[in-house]
């Protein structure tokens, strides 16, 4: 029996030992870790970067703290999230501009002041600068625009942003706890929250809920220690804005626009006003193409004429004079992006606007590449301002845009702009290497439909092709001769080329093999133009605008009269 009393002895120890393992073993996978997460870490911020809540997620973009405590966001961030971008950046002359509707605030980087109109405002902080090709503008001078709420936090640094409010799950904490990173007892601890604080509950899931603490933390609490949900819906605390808040009224007409282009190559073109309007019906507003950029101030050359302006009066009909960008040797760039030529350029049209009683202007510039986008929106931000004081009617002509060149930002236009029009035509070009329609249907209904995702549809004109092309293959070279309705008829007519009705292009085709040349056409007539009437109608858009008089055929006339009726 002594014997057995040290085995008996070792098997106890070991069983308490094993005990004891287990029951650490227990406690160290149910126990709460007490490991506390790196917050700046968490939020990916060093230094006096800050961390952008936004609304009730954590955004990559980051915000700067100033010396004096001032938040920053970017200008991307203010494009993305705020005023798109509305808030023009010119970093050549290294200035900021917002456009109201009758004044220009503006702002020279790196000063606490601003000019709003011809008023000096001043900050009591600086209101933007550069850190290298970054743009950092102060929060406080955003809200100045636009209605949002916002709260800044420190250590770490952190603002949390709400641009819009609704409906959102809160809970109260029913027992003091942690708000852990992910969902599990072991997760890195974000922050203590005390019994009573009220969290807003983003995912509830089975044990664990996803939540938010009003200072900008998101993480996980067990279900166990939250209270009931409720429902309730926030009001913003800013509730306006000094600048944010202002209408751009314009001039709406009470009626449907019927515009024609007038293709005036000189003085000696008015003279045939009679000519073109001489089979019109319905025609109620002419632009005549009288203005032309020349040099690099904001020139222009002008063939305006008031015997003209005074013709066209007596016929009922307005004048939008257009101005074009058709001159090769100008720097678009130059000019748009310099504040002193966009002045010289609006002073210059206005000036021949006001001297000859024209009634409205059309912005032709169909050259302006991405990188003078930017600037010259801003040239039809401030025109709008000249235009509006005047009783001017300001219209604007786009590419499709399907087509490309978003940096004409239709948004912006959409704004300023009395009118907006899309050219529903030259889908295919002279010399755009391949052979098609002008203008098929389909190319039509998508123009209108994707601009009016940008442009309200009491604003949009639609134009129309009066003329077609007829293409030539010969081995690889493809060439496309733009001609009239008539002449398209008349080629048909002579060569004895038997057309088809094409379904897909809603046009008249046809074609004929010369030698080695291949000759197509997809005609412009009565019918294809009465099929884009149609689809116009169904849109309800403001008007119809034709490219250009002189080349229809008459017949279509009693169409676009019908429209424009209806």
């Amino acid at each position: 029996m002594k014997k057995m009393i040290p085995v008996l002895v070792a098997i106890v120890l070991i069983i308490i030992i094993g005990g004891v393992s287990f029951g650490s073993m227990i406690m160290e996978r149910y126990s709460y870790s007490k490991e506390r997460a790196d917050l700046n870490g968490y939020f990916n911020i060093a230094g006096d970067e800050a961390a952008i809540i936004m609304q009730d997620e954590v955004i990559e973009d980051k915000a700067r703290v100033g010396a004096d405590g001032t938040f920053y966001i970017t200008y991307d961030t203010v494009s993305d999230y705020f005023i798109y971008t509305r808030l023009y950046v010119n970093e050549v002359e290294n200035t900021i501009r917002y456009v109201l509707p009758d004044r220009i605030l503006s702002y020279n980087i790196g000063e606490s002041s601003y000019m709003d109109g011809g008023s000096e405002n001043l900050c009591d902080y600086q209101i933007a600068f550069y850190d290298g090709d970054t743009l950092y503008i102060a929060i406080d001078f955003i809200r100045l625009f636009v209605t949002f709420d916002y709260e800044t936090f420190r250590e770490p640094n952190r603002v949390q942003i709400y641009t819009a409010y609704g409906e959102r799950q809160v809970a109260e904490v029913a027992k003091e706890t942690q708000v852990r990173y992910q969902g599990g007892v072991k997760s890195e601890i974000l922050k203590d929250v005390s019994a009573g604080e009220q969290l807003i509950v983003l995912d509830q899931m089975e044990t664990w809920s996803k939540v938010k603490t009003t200072d900008g933390f998101i993480g996980y609490v067990e279900n166990k220690k939250l209270g009931e949900t409720e429902t309730i819906t926030p009001s913003f605390v800013n509730n306006s804005s000094m600048y944010g808040d202002l209408e751009f009224t314009g001039i709406s007409k009470d009626y449907k626009i019927n515009l024609g282009w007038h293709q005036v190559s000189g003085s000696g073109g008015n003279g045939t006003l009679s000519e073109v309007t001489a089979n019109t019906k319905g025609l109620n507003t002419i632009s005549p193409t009288w203005f032309h950029l020349t040099g690099n101030e904001g020139n222009i050359v002008s063939y305006a004429s008031q015997d003209y302006v005074n013709n066209a009066h007596a016929m009922g009909l307005e004048v939008w004079a257009l101005a074009d960008d058709f001159t090769e040797d100008v720097d678009r760039f130059a000019i748009f992006s310099s504040s002193a030529a966009r002045a010289n350029l609006i002073q210059n049209l206005m000036r021949e606007v006001l001297n000859y009683g024209i009634d409205g202007v059309n912005i032709d510039f169909e050259k302006i590449n991405e990188e003078t986008g930017k600037h010259f929106v801003e040239f039809i931000r401030e025109l709008s301002i000249e235009c509006r004081k005047n009783g001017i009617v300001l219209s604007v002509d786009n590419y499709p845009v399907s087509g490309g060149a978003i940096w004409y930002n239709r948004r912006e236009q959409g704004v300023y702009a009395d009118y907006v029009i899309v050219m529903g035509y030259d889908e295919h070009w002279g010399s755009g290497g391949t052979a098609g329609s002008v203008s098929s249907i389909d190319y039509v209904e998508e123009g209108i439909k994707n601009t009016l995702e940008y442009v309200p549809a009491e604003k949009l004109i639609n134009g129309i092709p009066f003329y077609t092309r007829i293409w030539k293959t010969t081995g690889t070279e493809v060439v496309g001769e733009s001609v009239g309705m008539q002449a398209a008829a008349a080629f048909v007519a002579d060569n004895a080329i038997q057309t088809q009705w094409q379904d897909t292009e809603c046009q008249y085709y046809g074609e004929i093999q010369k030698g080695d040349t291949l000759y197509q056409v997809w005609l412009e007539n009565y019918d294809s133009v009465k099929v884009k009437l149609d689809v116009m109608r169904t849109y309800d858009l403001a008007g119809v605008a034709e490219w250009k008089l002189g080349l229809e055929t008459p017949d279509v006339w009693e169409l676009i009269a019908d429209y424009c009726a209806n």
